[in-house]
Formats: structure tokens, sequence, C-alpha cells
């Protein structure tokens, strides 16, 4: 069995290097709120930019505060790196007339790329929203040739009835003119291999780009997965266990996790990640450069 378990793991090695430089990959940021977190975010964006990810999104809430700061963050990037800046844009508090004149804005700004999404509703809130991801879609395309990336749910979103009415939801939003779907965190890969196995059986004909979270907070994620029908392992619950005040070993678990979920998915033929990097550069860097993903010569 150890030997047997070895040979795996070479393969899954051997397998990297030859995808080296063959993969692409891209981050999410989300908008800061003190000047602090601003530098961060921007001395993460300076790390990754060398890396040349296919493109950032950067996020925002359903307010026009936080949509307005998404903006800004967007048009900043892309006039100071010259990344492909993908802002997310969501149908909650906002009319169709609305999304109209926010894509013809971004589209007379040069951002050719939107991640488009139901957003969430509003605490408490029981109506349903008027429309939904992919009226999106499709409000998009009536707009400009926008390439456009929207959410999956390897294990259901936590609002549909069933796995299957989840799945005919990304199919209306391919259907719409998705360009790809990018997954929900995930840690259970089995589920994510069968996920994909279902796209395809239904005529999901998009990449399903994986969503990965290195976990550097595991107290913060425990809620996050909450909130968002991720089922966390219990053999991570024991990876970080007694890591509370213990940040460089909880960083070095982190890294690890998620560098053999690359691994492993790589290996299952996966060719584009996307890092859900909390605005910070090292793990996501790291794994990248494991990937063969390296800094770009101008």
């Amino acid at each position: 069995m150890a030997f047997a378990n070895a040979q795996y793991l070479e393969a899954i090695n051997r397998n990297l290097q030859d995808v080296a430089g063959k993969v692409n990959v891209s981050f999410e940021f989300f908008p800061p709120k003190t000047p602090q977190m601003e530098q961060t975010l921007w001395q993460s964006i300076e790390r990754l930019a060398p890396l040349a990810p296919s493109f950032v999104s950067v996020t925002y809430g359903a307010n026009s505060g936080e949509r307005d700061r998404t903006h800004d963050i967007i048009k900043s990037i892309k006039q100071r790196t010259g990344l492909v800046a993908a802002p997310h844009l969501t149908c909650v508090d906002a009319t169709k007339d609305d999304l109209i004149a926010i894509a013809e804005d971004y589209w007379q700004n040069g951002i050719r790329h939107i991640v488009a999404l139901r957003g969430d509703l509003p605490p408490g809130s029981t109506s349903k929203p008027d429309l939904y991801a992919a009226d999106l879609v499709e409000i998009l395309r009536s707009v400009a040739d926008f390439d456009i990336s929207v959410a999956a749910y390897p294990e259901v979103h936590p609002e549909a009835p069933n796995a299957q009415f989840d799945l005919l939801n990304l199919k209306r939003k391919v259907d719409a003119g998705a360009s790809r779907a990018i997954t929900q965190f995930f840690f259970d890969i089995e589920k994510f291999l069968r996920y994909r196995d279902r796209c395809a059986a239904i005529g999901i004909d998009v990449d399903i780009v994986p969503g990965i979270l290195p976990v550097t907070n595991f107290q913060q994620l425990k809620k996050f997965a909450d909130l968002t029908n991720v089922a966390v392992p219990h053999w991570m619950h024991k990876a970080y266990d007694g890591l509370d005040n213990d940040a460089t070993t909880r960083n070095l678990v982190a890294a690890n996790i998620a560098m053999e979920m690359v691994k492993v998915l790589s290996r299952e033929g996966v060719d584009h990640f996307h890092f859900y990097t909390l605005n910070r550069s090292e793990l996501s860097y790291a794994i990248c450069h494991l990937l063969g993903v390296r800094p770009q010569v101008a």
C-alpha cells in the first residue's frame, strides 16, 4: 500500500512538471475599508500581477457605495497594471435599467470581463428578487460582447431546493451566454469531480473553474462554510486544532492543503484555478509557483 501511494504521489508530481507554465490562474480581491487595508490590497496586486493572471476580479456588496468602490478599484487595476480586471456585478438592489447603465459604463471604460451574480439578499429578506444571474447574463450580452463568468456550487447553493435544480440553473446561465463558471470554494475534491461530470452530462460545455481558498483563519472559515453550504471535513478540524494563536503554523497548514488540492485537480485535467486571496498574496503566489506559473519578463 505504501508503495502504491508513493507511485501515485510520484505520478502527481510528474504531472505538475508536465503542466508547468500551461495553466491559467485568476485572483479575487475585495474592496478595502481602511487605508491600511487598501495598502495591503495594492501590495498583493503588485505581487501577483507579474504572474500574468487571466484576470483579477473584485467583489462588492449590494449597495451603491460598495459598487462605486469596486468600480474605482477595477479602473485603477487596469490603469496601474494593465491586467484584465473583472468587477462583480449583482442583480440585488438594481433594476434592469441600472444594470444596463452600469454595463455600458464599464464597456466605455475598457472593462470587458464581468462576474455576473444574483447577489446576496439583504438580511431577513423573504421576497424573491426580480432578476437572477441568468437574467443578468442576458442583459450583459444585450449591451456588448462581454466575457462573462458566473458562479457554480459543487455542494449546491444554500437556497436551492435540490442539486438538480441548482445544476439546471447553471445551465440557464451558460445558455444565456456565460463564458465559464467559477465554483464556490470547496475541500472535497471528489464532490468537485462528480459535479464536473454532471455538468458535462447535461450539456454544460464551458470550463468549470475550481475556486481555491487557502485557509489561514479556520474560525472565520467555519462561519463562511455555514453560510455557503460548504462541508468542512473532519480532518481539517484536526489539522487546525490548537492553532488559533499560531499564525505561522496556520499558514503552513493552509499552504499544504491548498497545494495538495491543486496537485490532484491538475492530475484530473484542471488547467485554470481561481484563488480567493482575501487580499493577501503570499499563499496564492506560492501555489502558483508550484504550478509553474512564474513572473513574466516584460
